[in-house]
């Protein structure tokens, strides 16, 4: 089995989808692995780390592809790798089926199988393979020391001879995984954090970090299938919006990760919650590769309003930490990997519930039901 690793070309994209450590396990499983020149460096993984590992480098996509069974990749890749890779080889990545299907139909006329990080299960046996967490956990950590460096004030509380500083008071939205680890990353900072989520069920995780949890009666648990937060209705969203208007304007920091898949993230800071903000305030916005938790943020930009509070919309802030990102990925494409092998080779069970529910393509054909109804809603629309 030979096992291609592409260099990531997306904008600001620095992780890569295999490491020397898991090249080296990969090899003495009796897998090739080929690593394209220099796909690691951005992440300080140079090219001799993987040949000390037993990786060979490719220097061009015509070599790296050659006779590949399977190509992993972090994001999507270039369309050169694509139209390059053997017909029926496997294309394994964070592909983000359902935020552009049509990405996937286009696939599908490649005549290969795809399977996405993003489609796995959250399924006990498949959490060390579960990509998004992984990443949702650096973006959660970043997220809070991006806030500190943009605060004008300590987050702890300092007692000095000029007397006492108060401590900053920290806002998490969305206690998931990103989420929870910025609760846990602001507490050990010294804030005073309170959390909000509509899912009840994140009540004692939130309380266990020493965070306040927040609760507002929206008539409903917010809790969708696979633990994801669900699309809430408009009256529950106006509703959410009026109490938090309150608890956002008392906050220094609002830290924001609620995203629903698929679908554009929810607006749960409004235009009169950012002016109810004191100047200085800070929110950071992690959803706003999807649309933004805010009615201001931009992507990929640090806004700052009339009223002096400044949104930070930088994306993909997993990849601003490649090391251990990479590390982390790695080490679930090896453990998704492991379980797709038997002997050193590729033997995909598609009667197993973890093959079955990452394979958005199969030979060619879209198989993923979410995906699949999504093409639907767009033909009909």
């Amino acid at each position: 089995m030979i096992v291609a690793v592409p260099k990531e070309t997306a904008a600001n994209e620095s992780r890569v989808a295999l490491v020397p450590e898991t090249v080296a396990r990969l090899a003495k499983a009796g897998v090739t692995v080929r690593v394209e020149h220099d796909a690691g460096a951005r992440a300080a993984f140079p090219d001799d780390l993987y040949e000390r590992a037993g990786a060979a480098i490719a220097s061009d996509t015509p070599t790296l592809l050659d006779g590949a069974d399977l190509v992993a990749t972090v994001g999507r890749p270039s369309d050169d790798v694509v139209t390059q890779m053997p017909r029926g080889a496997v294309l394994l990545g964070l592909l983000g089926p359902l935020g552009d299907p049509e990405y996937v139909r286009r696939l599908s006329g490649r005549g290969i199988t795809v399977l996405s990080m993003d489609a796995i299960p959250r399924i006990t046996r498949a959490q060390s393979m579960d990509a998004l967490s992984s990443q949702s956990n650096i973006a959660g950590y970043k997220a809070v020391l991006l806030a500190a460096a943009e605060l004008p004030k300590f987050f702890p509380m300092l007692t000095t001879a000029a007397g006492t500083v108060a401590p900053a008071k920290v806002l998490v939205l969305g206690a998931g995984v990103a989420g929870l680890q910025a609760i846990a990353t602001a507490r050990r900072l010294g804030a005073v954090v309170s959390a909000y989520d509509t899912r009840a069920v994140v009540k004692e995780q939130v309380q266990s970090l020493g965070a306040t949890f927040l609760e507002i009666d929206l008539g409903a648990d917010g809790e969708g299938a696979g633990g994801y937060a669900k699309e809430l209705t408009q009256e529950q969203i106006d509703k959410q919006r009026r109490f938090m208007v309150e608890h956002i304007g008392g906050s220094d920091v609002v830290i924001t990760t609620a995203l629903v898949p698929g679908k554009r993230a929810p607006v749960l800071i409004t235009e009169e919650a950012i002016a109810a903000m004191r100047p200085g305030s800070v929110i950071v916005d992690l959803a706003a590769e999807a649309g933004g938790n805010a009615a201001l943020t931009r992507p990929g930009e640090t806004v700052v309003t009339p009223n002096g509070v400044h949104i930070i919309g930088q994306t993909n802030l997993a990849a601003s930490m490649p090391y251990h990102a990479s590390q982390l990925y790695a080490r679930n494409v090896l453990t998704l990997l492991n379980h797709l092998m038997k002997d050193g080779a590729l033997a995909l069970d598609f009667d197993d519930e973890i093959t079955r529910g990452t394979t958005i393509v199969r030979d060619g054909e879209i198989v993923h039901a979410p995906t699949v109804e999504a093409l639907a809603a767009g033909a009909r629309a």
